[in-house]
């Protein structure tokens, strides 16, 4: 192990958790030098267990001999760095309140075939830009049942670390990759495909037809507007979260909640 103690923000390496922005973290240019970044044990933990390799570890000294010594236990070469908790406030922009930060390479997602050819629910995620309710719609996920997730190329990064953050870990344990191509195309690996979406042909979320189907992908779309006309004409069905007190949608990461216990595979069930 080989531990750092930094005096100065422009100690050499700590660039990734410094000054390197969530697009160069991702390096789309060379997706196979991409970082990310994993904050709190727990987290570590969970993104190491799903097969994450760490470059590099941030942390309070204390936590070298606490709460991150699994860490270097499993990976005896890492390279630490460490200082105290006001130069790692002062270098990350906030205060660390679980004291460990570790920057992880990121791996080649599998294609939507792959993810696709066991499922029985997945969810699609167009264009939801908020980190937020990205981390909070995998938690639910993997809470729910849901077998996979798969983002259009206009969703933000589910690696951004507020994403991970708020998923607290759950993002490396649902299987996810990015379509591109139309979501008619799930209709290749035997899915029909439901659109949350208000509209006048529209059908509640608990109507038999939407159980009874096998294999069913739940398309979930952008905080303000919803998914947009072409996404909902190219699904096969469309449904709504019946609403009281005249309330007309939910935030787009309490709907999948809603969506993805109603509409979860029964049959794993019996």
């Amino acid at each position: 192990m080989a531990v750092h103690y930094i005096d100065s923000i422009n100690f050499p390496g700590l660039e990734p958790y410094f000054s390197l922005t969530e697009a160069q973290l991702r390096n789309r240019l060379h997706p196979e030098d991409g970082l990310f970044i994993a904050e709190s044990p727990k987290v570590i933990k969970v993104a190491i267990n799903a097969g994450y390799e760490p470059v590099s570890m941030l942390c309070e000294e204390r936590h070298i001999t606490g709460d991150a010594a699994f860490v270097i236990e499993r990976f005896p070469e890492l390279t630490v760095y460490t200082g105290s908790r006001e130069l790692l406030a002062k270098l990350t922009g906030y205060t660390l309140t679980r004291g460990v930060l570790c920057a992880m390479r990121r791996r080649e997602l599998p294609s939507p075939a792959t993810l696709c050819k066991d499922a029985h629910r997945v969810a699609v995620i167009d264009s939801v830009v908020d980190t937020t309710n990205i981390g909070a719609i995998f938690r639910s996920a993997a809470a729910l049942g849901i077998d996979a997730i798969l983002l259009t190329p206009t969703t933000c990064d589910p690696l951004n670390r507020r994403a991970v953050r708020v998923s607290m870990g759950t993002i490396f344990q649902v299987p996810w990759t990015w379509i591109e191509a139309p979501l008619s195309s799930l209709a290749e690996y035997g899915f029909k495909t439901v659109a949350m979406a208000l509209s006048d042909d529209s059908v509640s979320i608990d109507d038999p037809i939407l159980d009874a189907t096998e294999r069913l992908a739940i398309v979930l779309g952008t905080e303000g507007d919803g998914l947009s006309k072409s996404v909902i004409e190219e699904c096969d069905f469309v449904a709504r979260i019946p609403m009281a007190h005249g309330v007309d949608s939910l935030n787009v990461a309490a709907a999948s909640a809603v969506a993805f216990w109603q509409l979860r595979y029964k049959c794993k069930e019996s």
